[in-house]
């Protein structure tokens, strides 16, 4: 069994979506530090004169704030500005009502006064089911994670069953190899190797939110998903890594 865990990220690229199909669990790291200028709460559109990006507003009061517990700001009104940008920069895309029904029906089904975690996993889910992926999705507040770092990580795994551990590769300055061979499950690195899709407004960039993907691209977008390149396995695995009984239920109530 193949697992990821990834923070949520705002209306993340077509890599994080090609991730989650990989897997056959996907864990929403949503119960560690939240971290100030990063995806959590913003991503890139694409626009004539370049990446703008679409910020969610949220409370910061301290360092050790969690994902979990960092609620958005609605004293902007961000939300129907990210929806006016969306209509002003993809006015010309065939797809666009596709990319706004999705923004819009996660932002009612998180409702305004939340987390951004509870927002983005509302905005995952939807687009994960636009394009078809079906992989379970979790929280690591589920699995009552203890350790930290790679520890940590293992201690989700085991509990999860895992046979392979599936991670972004700039995970490799700090993820402890000996570790997971001391575990006996497979670390792999993600490839993101993928071919261009039609776009609007000149030279083709990768790296915006996949609302662009599916604005221009609508029902084709899942053709578009999948890297070309295999991914790096750094670890092979040895073992089988046996689920305790109670995690076990809790992934068949999620099912």
């Amino acid at each position: 069994m193949r697992v990821g865990i990834i923070q949520s990220n705002y209306i993340p690229w077509r890599g994080y979506f090609d991730f989650i199909a990989s897997v056959d669990i996907f864990v929403f790291h949503d119960d560690i530090q939240y971290t100030k200028a990063d995806w959590r709460n913003r991503n890139r559109i694409k626009a004539p004169d370049g990446t703008p990006w679409l910020t969610v507003p949220v409370h910061y009061h301290t360092v050790s704030q969690l994902i979990c517990d960092t609620r958005i700001n609605n004293q902007t009104h961000w939300a129907s500005k990210h929806v006016r940008l969306l209509q002003e920069h993809y006015r010309h895309a065939p797809y666009l009502q596709t990319a706004l029904d999705l923004f819009k029906s996660a932002l009612e089904e998180a409702g305004t006064e939340t987390t951004i975690s509870v927002l983005n996993i509302a905005m995952i889910r939807r687009i994960c089911a636009y394009l078809g992926i079906d992989t379970r999705l979790m929280l690591s507040s589920e699995l009552d994670p203890v350790g930290t770092k790679t520890g940590r990580l293992l201690d989700m795994l085991g509990k999860l069953g895992a046979t392979a551990y599936l991670s972004g590769p700039a995970a490799d300055s700090y993820i402890d190899k000996q570790a997971f061979c001391r575990a006996g499950i497979q670390l792999e690195y993600k490839s993101y190797d993928y071919q261009a899709y039609p776009q609007l407004w000149g030279p083709f960039v990768g790296a915006v939110s996949v609302l662009d993907l599916i604005a221009n691209c609508g029902p084709d977008s899942a053709n578009y998903l999948h890297s070309h390149t295999a991914n790096n396995i750094v670890v092979p695995g040895q073992m089988k890594y046996p689920a305790l009984d109670q995690h076990t239920n809790l992934l068949h109530s999620n099912s």
